[in-house]
């Protein structure tokens, strides 16, 4: 399971914005995520209980938790859907977030004392490089959405889960998986639920919206979560951010076969350079050292 949960956790992850594309005609962004993670809990509650797991202990454990949960949850993917609902195209916002494994190496340096190998930092750059390839040839016309504004948005759902894959690994390590991520969507809907009070919770419930939904609570959020939780406790916050370039990938290709999107060979190429980039990342494991207090 150790060496399969790597990749099954980019498949899963994948499909979110697949998943995204389905609902986003149906529904408000903030709306869309607070049903989202409000349906979320009861479930995780339940594998919880059932499963006989230990709840985090003491007000600082559950704010820890909810805090991690607000970054990697709340503010990343709200930040996304808020984007891509004002016209940011899902290419440009996909080569933006690709600097989340570069971001996320340079927090965990201090924060956790990762010491990054010169094999790791040119797998980084090798692999923002196929990225681009990747995604540049999906840009087009739609990049007129590319405002500022946009691009800001886009950031700081960069730096809301490079930080929080960061606080999780340094703070919430311990905690029980199920439990924890129970609470951290607490976290989630801290973000997301006052700012979905702004739209009109206009829902066309449809066919597609409830498939969406209900793929986006079951896989993503429960399945795809617990697993991210499962990398970040058991590897280096770098290396487990690393893997975030393979999901625009995976994302093209499943859209390739979906909805009959092409692929031109310089995506093709940058798939290569991106699969290059990150056996050379994990080839070598990432050293640790203490950081000065």
């Amino acid at each position: 399971m150790q060496k399969t949960a790597p990749g099954i956790f980019v498949l899963l992850w994948s499909t979110g914005f697949i998943g995204s594309k389905l609902g986003a005609p149906y529904i408000e962004p903030f709306a869309f995520l607070t049903v989202r993670f409000a349906l979320v809990l009861p479930v995780l509650a339940l594998i919880a209980v059932a499963s006989g797991a230990r709840w985090p202990r003491g007000g600082r454990a559950w704010g820890r938790a909810i805090l991690a949960g607000a970054m990697i949850h709340g503010v990343y993917l709200g930040a996304i859907f808020y984007a891509i609902d004002n016209g940011m195209p899902a290419g440009v916002t996909a080569l933006v977030l690709g600097l989340q494994p570069l971001m996320t190496a340079l927090i965990a340096g201090p924060m956790l004392g990762e010491a990054i190998a010169r094999r790791h930092w040119a797998g980084l750059a090798l692999g923002a490089a196929g990225l681009a390839l990747v995604v540049l040839p999906k840009l087009g016309a739609a990049a007129s959405g590319m405002t500022p504004a946009n691009t800001l948005i886009c950031l700081v759902a960069v730096v809301g889960i490079s930080l929080g894959t960061v606080y999780q690994k340094k703070h919430a390590g311990t905690t029980d998986l199920v439990s924890g991520t129970v609470v951290q969507y607490f976290g989630a809907l801290a973000v997301v639920a006052p700012l979905s009070l702004a739209e009109s919770w206009h829902i066309t419930w449809s066919g597609e919206l409830v498939f969406a939904m209900a793929w986006l609570v079951l896989v993503l959020s429960v399945g795809a979560i617990l697993l991210l939780m499962v990398l970040i406790r058991a590897g280096s916050a770098a290396r487990v951010a690393s893997l975030f370039y393979l999901v625009p990938v995976a994302t093209t290709v499943e859209s390739y076969f979906l909805f009959g999107e092409t692929l031109v060979p310089a995506q093709i190429a940058g798939m290569a350079l991106v699969v290059g980039a990150l056996l050379m990342i994990r080839e070598r494991r990432v050293g640790t050292r203490r950081m000065p207090a």
